[in-house]
């Protein structure tokens, strides 16, 4: 649990952030070593994750943060387009409600070459799941609502202004020495992850490598607040004229504030761009004469990229910023960190309720370095595309710019960031080849008319793979041995599925037919659901036998 006050509040002009207690454990000041299972190192947005997923599937944690508020520092947006996937987790954990509530959702898109547009979307066509293609809000928000929400679990302890200055691990636990303001205190944990964000000393204080690259290219944030406009779009300029020909973002977000963001000429001062009323005459030029706006918080960024060779260390293991760093373009880091939590959390769960071997944890890494590598290949593209590096790349673009406007094969290609997906996983021991990518949170029905959703079905199960499985028609001999399979203290279960309009009676209905559309299954087939919503593999005429062994597969049991 953790100690609660007031939230975000907007004053006018500017954010107030909460201000957390510090906290002063018992075993502060004193010799003797506190014993933990989890501890989790960073309150920011991954690790809040990782802890509110483990705690609510009932494994306690222990999280530690050396600061006392949310977000940064003078409240600038930072993180603020979540992505489907991301609004699916924060389902399963309470807090998308108010996301949704808060935020503005979002599914249209529009790129534009100066004062055309070029290219558009919409990814609420066809949108299978519960949830909405995408929400903005600031990240200071989601932070706020994901510590409201472990303060509400038991079994998540969150102590604030809690530093960890050293790690030291071991084969059997992880020793770290944090300073608190009642003295200094050593916890030795079973388990420790690092989510201290790009800069991690303890990372770099256990010497591990990372592969970096640094950009060139700058930009300077402009968070503005605009009474007047509603427009709850993506629009983002190739090549805005109000901004000399260079790149433009338009995102509007909570509070009716705006994230402006500015690609700069190559040699300007970033600190010169940011200063108030240099800010204040680009965003004129962006929005005209005739919109009132104030700016509410101003900032230059520049980007770079990197990634360890491995996530995990023997019992210490990284995630989000402290393993991987991408250019933002596309929404790529934050919803990448809140990947990482989901991945990681069932699987130390399974790990420490002593249902898989700790040899889970290497698919965590293989995994989740697989989506960064895949996530940095992405933003690196567009970094390119919005900032040529040669003559020719210029000229390349240029003409595929000039192709967009008249051929759809082009539009396509004007890569102005691409937006965040739930990345597609490798085959490994837990993936058979034709499975690794995330299904949608999608709408299902009860055998009694009730409604719900895959999620759910997932969460009802607690941490277990899920097993659906599509009967055929008629007499079934394999519909009671596959169903059957699973049950109390295992990591998997079976239920029936129904999918389209047809009267065989089963646990679950997807009247859409979403599933088999999305998996290939037909009547006959198993489809096994993992707990972070991956499909894991689909068993062809399933067998019980065969069945089985993907399920427990899945989940690495016995393993």
């Amino acid at each position: 649990m953790t100690a609660s006050c007031r939230g975000v509040e907007w004053n006018g002009n500017g954010y107030r952030l909460p201000v957390f207690p510090a906290v002063v454990p018992p075993s502060a000041g004193r010799a003797e070593v506190e014993r933990a299972g989890i501890v989790v190192v960073g309150g920011g947005v991954t690790g809040l994750t990782l802890a509110a997923d483990l705690a609510s599937r009932g494994v306690a944690v222990l999280l530690l943060d050396d600061d006392d508020t949310v977000g940064v520092r003078g409240a600038s947006s930072r993180g603020m387009v979540w992505s489907q996937k991301t609004l699916e987790i924060m389902d399963r954990l309470g807090v998308a409600p108010r996301m949704i509530e808060k935020g503005v959702v979002w599914s249209v898109g529009k790129t534009l070459s100066g004062e055309e547009i070029v290219y558009a979307f919409n990814r609420a066509e066809g949108n299978a799941s519960l949830q909405p293609p995408f929400v903005n809000l600031q990240q200071f928000y989601l932070e706020w609502f994901l510590v409201d929400r472990l303060g509400a679990l038991d079994g998540a302890e969150l102590r604030w202004k809690n530093r960890v200055r050293a790690i030291e691990p071991g084969p059997a636990s992880v020793r770290l020495e944090v300073e608190s303001p009642g003295g200094d205190y050593v916890v030795a944990a079973d388990w420790v992850i690092d989510a201290t964000g790009a800069n991690s000393h303890l990372r770099d204080s256990l010497g591990l490598p990372v592969k970096a690259s640094r950009h060139v290219d700058c930009w300077c944030i402009c968070d503005a607040r605009l009474d007047e406009v509603e427009l709850p779009e993506r629009w983002t300029w190739v090549d805005a004229p109000f901004n000399g020909g260079r790149a433009v973002w338009q995102h509007m977000m909570a509070d009716k504030v705006w994230r402006l963001d500015y690609q700069l000429a190559p040699g300007t001062d970033p600190e010169e761009a940011a200063r108030p009323e240099i800010a204040a005459a680009r965003v004129r030029a962006h929005l005209g004469p005739d919109v009132a706006f104030e700016l509410v918080w101003v900032g230059p960024w520049a980007y770079r990229t990197q990634m360890l060779e491995r996530f995990r260390h023997g019992r210490v293991l990284f995630a989000g910023d402290a393993a991987h760093v991408k250019s933002p373009f596309g929404a790529r880091g934050g919803n990448s960190g809140i990947g990482d939590a989901e991945n990681l959390a069932w699987k130390l769960a399974l790990v420490v309720q002593g249902k898989a071997s700790e040899r889970l944890l290497d698919t965590y890494d293989e995994e989740r370095r697989a989506a960064a590598a895949e996530n940095i290949l992405v933003t690196s593209r567009s970094a390119r595309f919005l900032a040529p590096q040669s003559p020719f790349e210029r000229r390349l673009r240029d003409a595929l710019l000039g192709l967009a406007r008249q051929h759809a094969f082009a539009r396509a290609m004007v890569n102005t960031g691409r937006l965040a997906v739930a990345n597609r996983y490798p085959g490994s021991a837990i993936l058979a080849p034709d499975g690794g990518y995330a299904l949608p949170n999608l709408r299902l029905e009860r055998a009694d008319g009730g409604a719900t959703s895959l999620s759910a079905a997932l969460a009802d199960l607690g941490t277990a793979a899920l097993g659906l499985y599509l009967p055929r028609a008629g007499h079934d001999p394999a519909r009671a041995a596959i169903s059957g399979i699973g049950g109390e203290g295992l990591p998997y279960a079976v239920r029936t599925l129904e999918a389209g309009q047809g009267a065989v009676r089963c646990t679950y209905r997807d009247a859409g037919g979403h599933l088999p559309a999305l998996t290939g299954a037909e009547p006959g087939d198993l489809v096994v659901v993992r707990p972070d919503l991956y499909c894991a593999a689909v068993v062809r005429g399933a067998a019980a036998a065969a069945a089985e062994a993907a399920l427990r597969a899945a989940v690495g049991f016995g393993a």
